[in-house]
Parts: structure tokens; sequence; C-alpha cells
């Protein structure tokens, strides 16, 4: 018998850098989320203050098993 997934939107952020938006969003996503199995950038973005890069955000669809 196959398996069965859902897949759920997340959002991430960081002021760091894109890995560490799509970790964050992962991470936090786990505390919740049971048999995560794959994850898919979907959106890339951020803000701008004074000229430079104040923070990264990433849309994720996470792809997981379900029970």
């Amino acid at each position: 018998m196959g398996s069965t997934y859902k897949k759920i939107e997340v959002v991430g952020t960081s002021s760091t850098n894109l890995t560490d938006a799509i970790e964050n969003a992962i991470a936090k996503a786990s505390e919740t989320v049971k048999n995560m199995r794959w994850f898919e950038v979907i959106e890339t973005r951020g803000n701008i203050q004074d000229g430079k890069v104040g923070q990264y955000q990433v849309t994720l669809k996470v792809g997981f098993r379900l029970e």
C-alpha cells in the first residue's frame, strides 16, 4: 500500500541569510508537525532597512506523511 501526504505552507525569517530562514521555518514546523519528508521554496522576499537587507523571508511548502 502506498503512502499519502499533505502539504502546508510556512514562512521562515532570518536577519542573516536565506538558508537560516529555511532552517528556522523547518525547525519551528517540526515542533508540531510529524513525519515531515520534503520542502519546496516557493517564494523568496525580504525587507530593506537603511539601504541594506533587513530580513530574509522564504515561503515553503512542506510535505508530511499522514499516519
